[in-house]
């Protein structure tokens, strides 16, 4: 079996970023850039006052000094003349400088008397002047190409005179749930059957990593209605749940092998999610996830979310993992990676205090839906007492 690791890496490597597609400024946000954003004018595109006051000449503010006022130049509407020996011209912040100044007297250092002013603080060259360019220059790189966008970088865009982004276009997953016995929520459940928690569960992961979900109807444990769901299938990723075990009714390989599907991993050495499967029907990656709701959901947040953001141009290879101390004592792990459920709070120092759920019964959704991280435990780790420190995965940093 494979290693957690291993098996992200080599799901990783076989995957491409998606084309990119020309966004508005305001559809743009948690989108990934598809090449850098160069600056099409320096910002700020002049020397601009970067308060209120008056535009003078250094040499001109001697304590009690009295300036004639020359003019006033707000925002957006520069003063055309030149600010001589003697003289000022009234400016507020983002007031293109004259020419002529070389220094802004704030207006708290100073006082008016019709066209006069009066000088109390001297003032040196340069002082609350925005220089051109001093945020970034024209043709400057202001965003990345592989960077996901926030509101911050919107606005840096629009300072930059972009109304449009070059994105890759989301990643269309495609999320095919298998068995007889699954129901779609709502609908009456026949004797042995049960709602289909998987297929919305991990549409809103899809959603939620910036993905576009495509919900196919599920396929009866036939390996012709298997197959039959292919037909026509267009999408970035398919992601088949459940049936993909050695049982007698776990078909999908055998339904996906009659569409070409080519193999390149399965089991992996997790708990919980370890009937993991991966390949390719032609040019589609394929990533088959465990039947079981909780499998699922940590398989998606070790492998799906990665590959999603791979298919989106992100870089992230790996969900972020943060430091904790517990608050309670855990056994020897075995030889598979355990994913514990975990409820997160702080200690007196301010760290993170995680408690793993005294059952880990992997198909208890409502406990999933409790947990607020998951901790990792490495093949052969050893037990560990409240105080230790473990490594663990955020769900809410995830949006999950």
């Amino acid at each position: 079996m494979l290693s957690v690791d291993e098996a992200r890496a080599r799901i990783l490597a076989g995957l491409q970023p998606t084309g990119l597609e020309q966004l508005m400024l305001d559809a743009a946000v948690g989108r990934v850039t598809a090449r850098p954003v160069p600056a099409r004018l320096s910002n700020p595109p002049a020397d601009i006052s970067a308060m209120d006051g008056y535009a003078v000449r250094a040499v001109d503010t001697a304590i009690g000094a009295r300036l004639a006022v020359a003019g006033t130049a707000p925002a957006g509407h520069p003063f055309t003349g030149r600010v001589e020996a003697g003289t000022c011209v009234r400016l507020f912040t983002g007031s293109l400088m004259p020419d002529g100044a070389d220094t802004v007297l704030i207006q708290e250092n100073a006082t008016r008397d019709g066209d006069r002013v009066t000088v109390h603080e001297s003032v040196a060259a340069g002082r609350h002047i925005r220089r051109m360019g001093q945020d970034f220059a024209a043709g400057d790189a202001v965003l990345p190409a592989g960077r996901r966008l926030g509101a911050r970088d919107i606005g840096v865009a629009a300072a930059a005179n972009h109304p449009w982004i070059a994105c890759h276009r989301r990643p269309v997953i495609a999320l095919l749930a298998t068995g007889d016995e699954i129901a779609l929520p709502g609908e009456p459940i026949p004797p042995g059957g049960i709602a289909n928690s998987n297929s919305p569960m991990l549409a809103a992961v899809v959603r939620a990593a910036g993905g576009e979900p495509l919900v196919l109807p599920p396929a009866r444990d036939r390996i012709e209605a298997i197959a039959a769901s292919l037909d026509g299938l267009r999408c970035d990723m398919l992601v088949t749940i459940g049936g993909a075990s050695v049982g007698d009714y776990d078909l999908v390989q055998a339904g996906l092998g009659a569409r070409g599907f080519a193999m390149d991993f399965w089991k992996i050495a997790m708990r919980p999610g370890k009937p993991l499967m991966h390949g390719r029907i032609g040019d589609t990656p394929v990533l088959g996830l465990p039947g079981n709701p909780v499998s699922a959901l940590v398989c998606a947040v070790l492998f799906l979310l990665p590959a999603i953001a791979r298919l989106s141009g992100d870089s992230i290879a790996q969900p972020e993992i943060e430091a904790a101390r517990l608050g309670a004592p855990v056994p020897r792990n075995d030889h598979r990676a355990d994913h514990l459920r975990a409820s997160l709070s702080r200690d007196a120092d301010g760290m993170h205090l995680v408690v793993p759920f005294e059952r880990q019964d992997s198909g208890m959704l409502r406990r999933l839906a409790l947990s607020e991280a998951l901790v990792l435990r490495a093949p052969q780790a050893p037990a560990l007492e409240p105080g230790d420190q473990v490594g663990i995965i955020r769900l809410d940093r995830l949006g999950l």
